[in-house]
């Protein structure tokens, strides 16, 4: 397995080079400063705030690669940490509690696919889930994995192989409406297929 490569960006040389030092460190880290080093695992971004500016620049990032972000803030407050996540920030350090232990913990957890939270950050995290349920999907008839209850049991059926002529029988619907409910759910989701949609609906544990 190859080196795990790290881009570094901080709003001050002090910081970045704390930062880069303490990831240099590890044996089987590779470092480069700036956001949008290519071919990055992990970023680490290191700032006072998560100012309007940074946001647009990770949301930029973020739409072309999708590289996770490792985010060592001063402050952060609750209601930035969606905005946050939806630019791939994975892990929030509070800046004044930042060793290097803890930064290459957190970017080896990005980079493995988890992420890192202060414990009143998760909180806060699952209060949004929690209002985007009630207020945005339970009055559209849909759960958390963006299906509604129509769909989930034609997503069932896909799974048992049954082709859609089977399917609107089963449902007594016709072939246009599960044309059409396959369509809806595989363009809002942007899945590329019927086997795709499967495989999705089975991820998220709703088949």
């Amino acid at each position: 397995m190859g080196a795990l490569r790290v881009a570094v960006q901080a709003s001050d040389p002090l910081t970045a080079a704390g930062l880069i030092s303490g990831l240099s460190a590890e044996q089987d880290v590779t470092v480069e400063e700036g956001l949008h080093s290519g071919d990055a695992d992990v970023r680490v971004v290191a700032a006072g705030s998560l100012t309007p500016g940074l946001l647009l620049v990770l949301r930029r990032a973020a739409a072309k690669d999708r590289v996770p972000v490792v985010l060592v803030v001063t402050r952060l407050r609750e209601a930035e940490l969606l905005a946050a996540v939806e630019c791939g920030v994975v892990a929030v350090l509070p800046r004044a509690s930042v060793t290097p232990d803890r930064l290459v913990h957190s970017v080896r957890a990005a980079a493995a696919g988890g992420g890192v939270l202060p414990p009143a950050m998760i909180g806060e995290l699952l209060k949004h889930v929690e209002r985007l349920q009630h207020e945005v999907l339970a009055p559209k008839g849909m759960n958390a994995s963006g299906l509604s209850p129509r769909e989930v049991e034609v997503l069932r059926m896909m799974a048992e192989g049954l082709d859609t002529a089977e399917i609107a029988g089963k449902l007594c619907y016709s072939e246009r409406t599960v044309k059409n409910v396959i369509a809806g759910f595989t363009q809002r989701l942007n899945l590329r297929n019927r086997p795709h949609a499967v495989a999705y609906a089975m991820r998220a544990g709703m088949i």
